[in-house]
This record gives structure tokens, sequence and C-alpha cells, in this order.
């Protein structure tokens, strides 16, 4: 089983803009919401935990407890937005009224096919685990990660919406790869 988490709430999310590279803290909600993912991760047992390298996200994984027993990965690293980082999704539109990250990618950043290989290597190293993985990372790129963990394109992350500090559970059914659980509120 892959537990993924994304990291808790940013002045940045709240306000919708593209949050890549940009290392922004948590907001106090945000911070609240990571500590209350303690409570429902602590009965589980994980041989690995995986952070992003950007504060937001390690700083969500050690609220939740695991800041200790976490190994940053690189390739956790949100999309990169390029020239589109901080900019809102209305006003990018505003000049490209059809734009989608999912099929358009971001110019001077990333494609969803770089995002994927990423996460690729991160479905690599996971299943290699000798147990049970735990991953704290952004929500763009924990998206593609789970279309890739069950065999389908980067872009159809898109597919799956995913809030500030919610776990999901990627896992199988049998020998294929499956969703358990997604975006999963805590209270």
């Amino acid at each position: 089983m892959l537990v993924v988490v994304r990291h808790g709430q940013t002045a940045w999310s709240v306000a919708g803009r593209h949050t890549g590279r940009t290392d922004v803290a948590l907001t106090e909600e945000g911070r609240d919401a990571a500590a209350r993912l303690a409570g429902p991760l602590a009965p589980r047992s994980f041989a690995v935990v995986l952070t992003s390298p950007l504060r937001r996200a390690r700083d969500t994984c050690a609220l939740a407890g695991y800041g200790a027993v976490a190994r940053v990965d690189d390739d956790l690293v949100e999309w990169d937005y390029g020239e589109y980082e901080g900019v809102t999704t209305a006003a990018i539109r505003a000049e490209r009224p059809r734009w989608s990250l999912w099929t358009d990618g971001a110019p001077g950043g990333e494609d969803a096919a770089a995002v994927g290989e990423r996460a690729d290597r991160v479905i690599e190293a996971v299943r290699n685990a000798d147990g049970d993985a735990l991953v704290f990372a952004h929500a763009h790129v924990l998206r593609v990660l789970a279309a890739r963990w069950i065999g389908l394109g980067p872009a159809e992350g898109a597919r799956f919406a995913l809030d500030p500090a919610r776990p999901s559970t990627l896992g199988y059914e049998r020998e294929t790869a499956v969703i358990r659980e997604w975006n999963v509120p805590v209270a």
C-alpha cells in the first residue's frame, strides 16, 4: 500500500495561485490540519516515508509525526509551472482561454509527461520497499502519481481532485493496482 498526503493549506493555495517551486509556508489552518493527520496515520506502519523537499510538504510531514523518519525525494517536488508560477488559472485563461495545465503544460516549465517520469520513479521506489509507504507532496504531482499507479497516462491526473491535508490510499486488488481511498477528509 501507498498512502499519499497533500500538504496543508498555504496562502497561495487559498488564492488559487499555481504553487510549484516557490517555497511558501503553511497557514495556521494548514498547520492545524497537518497536525490532525497524526491520528489517522498513527495506527499504520510504514517501511518508507518520503517527502518533497519543499517546506510546505516537509512541515506537513513533521506535524503529522513523520519528520524524523522521512527521506527527502526530489522527484516529489511540485509541477514546475515556469512562467505561470504564482499565477491563477483565471489570469492565464484571460490570455489563453482554452489553456489546461494537463494538456498544454507550462511555458518554461514542465508538461504532464515530465511529471509522469518523476512519478514513475517514486512508484518504482515504493513498490521496491519492504512494506507500506507514506508520501507527503503536492496536489498536481500526487494526482499524476495516482494516475500512473493505476496505469493511466500522466494527464489523466486531471480527474483526481485533491484537497489540502487529505490522505489517499493506493493499493492492489489481487495483482491489479487500484485506488483504495481518495481525498479522505480528516476530522
